[in-house]
This record gives C-alpha cells, structure tokens and sequence, in this order.
C-alpha cells in the first residue's frame, strides 16, 4: 500500500513564496516524524511532496512541484501515486478542509479528520459552541456584536481561525477586548484563563477518543503577545482518568473527528477548559515516540484497516516526558 504523507509548508504549499524558516522547520518535523514511521511499517510505500528548497527524506518517494504548479495541482499528483492519504495543513482559511474534500473526490480514503469535523474545529466560535452544546467546558467566545460579560482581568483577542497562538493579542480588560473586536474582522474574544496551558494528544475513532499523552505547554507572554516556546510532550499524569474522560466526550462531540487530534486547554481551578480543537497532526505529535513507546502511524493505519486500535499498539506503562522546542507563536 502506497500513503501519501502530505504536509503543506514543507511539501510544496508555498512554491513561488517565500518559504518562512520557522513553517519549515517546524512543518519538515511533522513530516519527518510521520514518514518516519510510516517507513517502519511492512508492506508500506511513502509517497511525499517536497518544496524544491528542501532536500529529499530518505525512505519516500519525492515528488517536486513543476515551474509554475500549483499547491492544488502538486497534491493532487500526489494523491495519484498512492491509495491512501494523510494530509496536514493549517485550518485557516479552509485549507486542511480543502485537502480533505479533495483526497475524497480523488477515492482516496483519508487518513484524518472529515471535512465537516475540519470546517467545525477551524472555527474557535463553532468549536466552543458544538462542546458546550454536550456540556463539555469550553472557553467562553464572542464574535463581534456579541455583548461581552462584564468580567474582571484581562482578556485575549485572536483569529476565529488562527491555529494556536498564532495572532492572538492578550488585552487588560472587557473594553478593550469590545474596542479590538469592533475593529478588525474574523476575530473572537475570550475571557483570559488563569492555569496550566496544556494539551492532548488524541486518536479519535467516531464516537471516542483514546489519549495518548497530556502535554504542558511552555507559554510566555512578550509585549502583549502570547507565544508558545516548547511542548512538553507527557508531562501530566492523568490521576483520576479526567482527562481521559475529556478525550472520550470530544471525540464523541463533533463527527467525523478522526485519527489525530490535538486538543488545546486550560487547567484552570474548577478543571480542564477546552480553548480548541486542532483535526491535524500538531508539533505534539513529534514527542510521543520518545515519550510513550509507541507508533502513532501504526495506530492510525490499523484504525483505518480494521476500525479499532490493536491493545498490542497502545502504549505501555506512564513513559517519561519528551521535549519539543518551537519557533515562536507556533501552533502545539
């Protein structure tokens, strides 16, 4: 079986452009990491779109875009030298939904999230509004002409479909979160959170979800900019099962949420509060070789053959606690 591994910064989604070191290098980890164990796996052929600026990955088969091709039609060359795809691209402005709506138009079956789970998580308005709806806690969101609760402290100000932490403006109070929201569009507000910036690494099989690790984030705030720095990949112990719990009611939330999933939250002081929903591979996903022991390709592959995860693939015992660094303002 031949599976497209496509992911969009370093594969060719940005021929033509400049290519940001940070999308690259982080987007090349990714990449990296997944064909990696894809190759392990027997009987498996990598198929992988490279852009032009980038060397080839060994074990795979490199595909480069033509003079003038376009990410549109690099991918869709891709699709046709395999049987099966797994794309990664940012929300924003459709861009995974895209890629997912074409992987099924070629026959091809996806190796991640379906569209309408995709359209769904890409907005942090929509995404609290399906969780809250099944009493999953969720940051409170405001569109503009929204009226905002009269709270105190501070408040942040973000792209509905940012990925991360990217765009986001941390403010000092509700009228200042008003002012900004009234002045720009495509932004939500939300009430700041004080607690823990986590998040979880998931493989979600329609209803569920199975949580591979809870990771802290390392996050810092720089002239009114909140950037994450690292990812400390299985660093929180789930004593109680909590947040396996969590997993399990936001796999079930939102349809078609499927293989891979990283979850954003907050630990706050009542518990865990949902921020978003990322249906792609995230920089996490990088760490949870080294920190659980186990294949997350072969988990989602068996997924895909058989509709469940083998108890052999899940991983054994708590691990230890991997580290990845980022560039800043990085999705996690």
């Amino acid at each position: 079986m031949r599976v497209f591994a496509y992911e969009h910064f370093s594969g060719g989604g940005l021929a033509g452009e400049p290519l940001p070191a940070s999308l690259a290098r982080e987007g090349d980890l990714m990449l990296s990491c997944l064909a990696g164990e894809l190759a392990e796996l027997p009987d498996l052929e990598v198929v992988v779109t490279r852009d032009t600026r980038l060397g080839p990955l060994a074990g795979c088969t490199t595909i480069y875009p033509d003079p003038g091709e376009t990410a549109a039609a690099l991918f869709a060359r891709g699709l046709a030298r395999a049987d099966v795809a797994w794309p990664t691209a940012p929300e924003a402005g459709r861009m995974l939904e895209h890629l997912a709506v074409a992987t099924l138009r070629a026959n091809r079956p996806l190796l991640g999230c379906r569209p309408e789970a995709v359209r769904i998580a890409a907005s942090k308005y929509a995404t609290v509004r399906a969780l809250a709806s099944r009493g999953i806690p969720a940051v409170p969101t405001f569109r503009r002409g929204d009226s905002l609760p009269g709270t105190t402290g501070p408040w942040v100000v973000k792209p509905d479909d940012g990925a991360g932490c990217e765009g986001l403006e941390l403010l000092p109070d509700r009228a200042a979160a008003a002012e900004r929201l009234e002045a720009g569009d495509g932004l939500v507000a939300q009430p700041w959170i004080e607690g823990g910036a986590l998040s979880l690494s998931l493989v979600c099989a329609a209803p569920g979800a199975l949580m591979l690790s809870c990771n802290r984030q390392v996050v810092v705030v720089h002239q009114g900019r909140v950037e994450l720095e690292a990812i400390l990949v299985n660093d929180i112990t789930d004593v109680g099962g909590a947040f396996a719990r969590l997993a399990e009611s936001i796999g079930s939330a939102i349809p078609g949420l499927w293989g891979y999933v990283g979850v954003d939250l907050v630990l706050g002081p009542d518990g865990p509060v949902v921020l978003e929903i990322n249906p792609r591979l995230t920089t996490s996903y990088c760490g949870l070789r080294a920190a659980r022991a186990c294949s997350t390709a072969a988990m989602v592959l068996e997924l895909f053959r058989q509709g469940r995860v083998p108890p052999a693939l899940l991983p054994k015992g708590a691990g230890t606690t991997a580290q990845v660094r980022l560039e800043p303002s990085r999705a996690s």
